[in-house]
């Protein structure tokens, strides 16, 4: 069992309104009967002209499971291409045949490509002065048949909620980008995306630190068909936000190499606090800088070691430690093991 698991379902509404005409209107485009697809879904026939009915989790991915009988399509009816049903799982399988996130996200990027004209996807680095990102581009080649943006929006959470899935930790996204601006219901968006929420881009996508594209892959088969077959109310649960200092403060440290991590006075200037109030409120929380930088250091060394094809030379380089030694000292500080010693104990639990 992962230490992560996408979040368990609400049972609460607390989806928007908006999501049941944005969701219908392709197969509406189609013929499909409003009342009938909102009949299987177990919603109300009147609440598609109540805006302050929300919906729970179950009742959208009904929905959505609605629409993808009647249009025969993942895309819902809201692309020119009809998209089979199947798809999607299909690339899933061959995705996890990759042994990291990177090579899961360049194989689903060469299916989506060979399989469809509807969408423009793919892996690429983006390198600035200071900073370095992995941008993956998750975007839509139409807009008319999408006008309320609910493929896009589907689509991106189906990648990071996948993706965090198959490495067994919630992926520390650092920006989600949108082709368009900021649309009426973005107030939703701060709760289905993590990271910064960037507008009006010529790309959607998202953006994260290049490391994380050496984390493992670590779900079987059978895992993969369970995950499968909660789609699509698995997709649309929401991730757990923490408001803490120093979660907030950890977010800005993973989008920065483990040895180079900005220090308390840049922090506290990204975070608009004095660097005094910044350290009282992390004592507070029973942590300081240090600490943290430590424990992300610490967290991707574990994940690496998982990586049967990186050496120990290879993991401490990519752990922020410019020495092996060094790095080995640190390990056994953390887990009273060596790195030899924890992946060989590791590897023979299995």
């Amino acid at each position: 069992m992962s230490e992560y698991d996408l979040p368990r379902p609400s049972p609460k509404a607390h989806i928007a309104n908006h999501y049941i005409n944005a969701c219908i209107s392709g197969a509406l485009r189609q013929g499909a009967q409003r009342n009938t697809l909102l009949h299987e879904a177990g919603i109300p026939a009147a609440w598609s002209d109540c805006p302050d009915k929300r919906l729970t989790e179950h009742q959208l991915s009904e929905l959505i499971r609605a629409v993808w009988r009647f249009t025969r399509s993942e895309f819902m009816g809201l692309s020119p291409q009809i998209c089979k049903r199947g798809v999607f799982a299909l690339m899933a399988e061959l995705a996890c045949g990759a042994k990291t996130l990177g090579g899961m996200l360049r194989q689903s990027a060469r299916f989506f490509t060979a399989v469809s004209d509807d969408v423009d996807i793919g892996l690429e680095l983006e390198h600035s002065e200071h900073l370095s990102l992995a941008f993956y581009r998750l975007h839509l080649n139409h807009s008319g048949e999408d006008p309320d943006h609910l493929l896009q929006e589907f689509m991106l959470l189906m990648w990071q909620r996948f993706a965090s899935w198959l490495v067994g930790q919630q992926i520390p996204v650092a920006s989600t980008c949108f082709s368009y601006p900021s649309p009426h219901h973005a107030r939703e968006y701060r709760a289905m995306f993590l990271g910064d929420l960037i507008y009006a881009q010529s790309r959607c996508g998202f953006c994260l630190h290049p490391r994380f594209l050496q984390l493992p892959i670590i779900r079987n088969e059978s895992e993969l068909d369970a995950f499968l077959q909660d789609c699509p109310a698995v997709i649309l649960r929401r991730p757990v936000h923490d408001s803490s200092l120093q979660t907030r403060v950890k977010v800005l440290l993973q989008r920065h190499d483990l040895d180079n991590m900005p220090g308390l006075d840049e922090i506290s200037q990204h975070l608009l606090i004095t660097p005094r109030t910044l350290r009282r409120h992390l004592q507070d929380e029973g942590t300081s800088i240090r600490m943290i930088k430590e424990s992300l250091r610490q967290e991707f060394a574990l994940k690496l070691l998982n990586n049967e094809h990186l050496s120990i030379h290879e993991v401490a380089e990519q752990t922020g430690f410019t020495e092996p030694a060094a790095f080995c000292r640190a390990f056994k500080r953390w887990t009273g093991r060596s790195p030899a010693k924890w992946r060989h104990q590791m590897r023979t639990e299995l």
